[in-house]
């Protein structure tokens, strides 16, 4: 049955609207750093290092130049290397488990729950040999993975946790901010992030003050202060104007992620009785940032083709889980494994969500997908 809906375009993501609303404040801010050549490690990187800790409830944030860095070197600040295993989960973005394999060691992955797509504290507990050295639980999609349980279980065993909060900017789990609850945690701030920069950017968050600092010198070059390098490191800083732009973001966050769940909210009142599987906040009411908002439902690619051709933009993120990546094929993992990841990476789809969508666009979004199940 043809809609008879006006016809909108969605975008799955704006940022050219979040951008015309900062323009007048940071256009300037990037034209003195330009005109002061304040370029590498300006003062702005470190302005912002001290806000983003003190948002995050963290008493240490090192800029960086993406989120893998964040990930890979938290976990060289740990001291994980060949040997040694670090458990992740296999519905993420590959990067949660390649970083692991950059550094040598070996990515042990586990199933997530069933309903709400973070990684199963049971099956970490179960995936737990004398080599594990981490765990990295990834607060998938906006939502903080069970860190009660499982920095518990960390202590029992001695392992470190490092938080994959890259898609968490601003989450809460039992009052606390991610990137304060595990021993370190990485951000990336990828433009479409909740806190997204205006290229590539990330961070790491930590309590610990030896593991800031050996990030601090990975970063680096390994230099202790210029000229006197300690070990051997690449070159992974935060970018001045990066910094600069994220922190005219930054007081902002808490506002957009309200928007966020307002319309996570809409999108479930809408599409209820669709048969679409709505994702679950099963933590503390508000600590969900919905950096995605995905759905799943047995005919997702019919549905899709449906929105494209109603101007309507959607995503299938992480279709692939990493456990049936090429790249892994030398763990050896078969089909099957880890079953609540293959669910979600056949059926999942990903709605636009963004804080400047309107409830116009909502509806158009939601009536466009019940007219397509109605036939």
């Amino acid at each position: 049955m043809a809609s008879t809906t006006p016809r909108l375009e969605v975008p799955f993501v704006d940022l050219k609207a979040q951008h015309a609303a900062l323009a007048g404040e940071i256009e300037p801010r990037l034209h003195e750093i330009m005109a002061n050549a304040q370029f590498i490690l300006g003062p702005d990187v470190a302005r912002f290092e001290e806000e983003f800790a003190a948002y995050c409830g963290a008493a240490y944030a090192v800029g960086l130049d993406n989120g893998t860095s964040a990930l890979e070197l938290a976990l060289r600040a740990f001291g994980v290397g060949p040997g040694d295993e670090v458990i992740t989960v296999a519905n993420s973005f590959i990067v949660s488990a390649s970083v692991v394999s950059f550094v040598g060691a070996t990515p042990i992955l586990v199933d997530c729950g069933a309903d709400d797509y973070l990684i199963d504290v049971d099956a970490i507990e179960r995936a737990i040999t004398p080599r594990t050295k981490a765990i990295i639980p990834v607060h998938l999609y906006g939502q903080v993975a069970d860190m009660a349980r499982i920095m518990a279980l960390a202590e029992r065993h001695g392992l470190f946790v490092l938080e994959d909060a890259c898609q968490a900017h601003g989450a809460t789990y039992e009052g606390r901010r991610a990137g304060s609850i595990g021993h370190a945690a990485a951000f990336s701030f990828y433009p479409s992030k909740n806190l997204g920069a205006y290229g590539d950017a990330g961070a790491l968050t930590t309590n610990d003050g030896r593991v800031a600092d050996r990030v601090r010198m990975l970063r680096d070059y390994g230099q202790r202060s210029k000229y006197d390098h300690q070990f051997l490191a690449y070159n992974r800083r935060l970018d001045t104007m990066q910094a600069a732009v994220l922190r005219a973001k930054l007081p902002r966050l808490d506002e957009w992620n309200v928007a966020r769940r307002a319309h996570a909210d809409r999108y479930r009142a809408l599409l209820a009785g669709t048969g679409a599987v709505m994702p679950e906040q099963v933590r503390e009411p508000g600590g969900h940032v919905y950096h995605l908002f995905v759905v799943r439902h047995p005919d997702r690619d019919g549905i899709q083709r449906a929105l494209t051709e109603r101007g309507i933009q959607s995503g299938r993120h992480y279709p692939i889980p990493i456990h049936r990546q090429q790249a892994f094929d030398f763990l050896g993992l078969e089909e099957g494994q880890f079953p609540n990841a293959e669910r979600v990476a056949r059926a999942g789809l990903s709605l636009p969500m963004y804080p400047e969508l309107t409830e116009e666009q909502i509806a158009y979004v939601c009536d466009t997908i019940r007219d397509y199940l109605n036939g």
